[in-house]
């Protein structure tokens, strides 16, 4: 039996959803017997790869016309996020989010994932978003980003000057459309089970603790659960 168990989890730092998702799952895994010989993999998913905002567009407004409402709709819609995300522990201020292309913070998320920083990046950003309303695609921002977590400035800047890591981006992009997935956070367990969703913490221990089960295997992936709440696709949030 392989005693690590890897998670992998596609996600975008756009998602509301995907930060409340890692602190479901993050619970989960403190409560799990084995959650030491766990491995996660952060996976790029961008819901909105041709994104270009302006300057001065904000996320509440950029809802409304998006689905054709009016303005205190898409406030309704993201106080109510905001709660679930404070019901986890995250602060969300979504009246300072700078919508952002999420394709550098993507990249440079994989040489934070060949460091083995790829979690820890991930937090970053996702803070930096959802909390701190930070640029994530401001070039600037993300070397701080980087550098916080550890990673050298050449390297950074080497990145960032470049399309270095931008076909891992699109490999990862391509193997969730492959596997089926059309919104995140997603969640794949060893390759077998799947759960889509920021999921209740129980899902994801229960997920954990019949892959840890199953020992090492390679088969088609089973999806836990089949709702599509509580994730974020290409049409938008649910």
């Amino acid at each position: 039996m392989d005693n690590k168990l890897k998670i992998q989890i596609w996600s975008d730092v756009m998602c509301p959803f995907c930060y409340i998702g890692k602190r479901k799952f993050e619970e989960a895994l403190s409560q799990f017997e084995n959650k030491d010989a766990v491995t996660i993999e952060w996976k790029s998913f961008q819901l909105d790869p041709t994104s270009n905002p302006k300057s001065g567009d904000n996320t509440i407004d950029h809802l409304a016309k998006k689905y054709n409402r009016d303005r205190d709709w898409s406030v309704a819609m993201h106080d109510s996020v905001t709660q679930q995300a404070k019901a986890v522990g995250l602060d969300y201020h979504f009246e300072n989010v700078i919508l952002a292309n999420s394709l550098n913070a993507h990249r440079l998320s994989h040489l934070a994932k060949k460091y083995d920083f790829g979690d820890a990046f991930e937090e970053l950003l996702f803070k930096a978003y959802f909390t701190q309303g930070k640029d994530v695609n401001d070039l600037a921002t993300l070397t701080n980003l980087g550098l916080e977590v550890g990673l050298k400035k050449e390297e950074i800047d080497n990145v960032l000057n470049s399309n270095l890591y931008t076909s891992e981006v699109i490999q990862d992009q391509d193997e969730a459309q492959a596997i089926g997935v059309t919104g995140v956070p997603f969640f794949v367990f060893d390759n077998k089970y799947a759960v889509s969703g920021a999921q209740h913490p129980e899902t994801f221990l229960k997920t954990l603790e019949k892959a840890w089960e199953d020992g090492n295997f390679n088969s088609k992936i089973i999806l836990q659960n089949t709702t599509n709440a509580d994730s974020c696709g290409i049409d938008g949030c649910k």
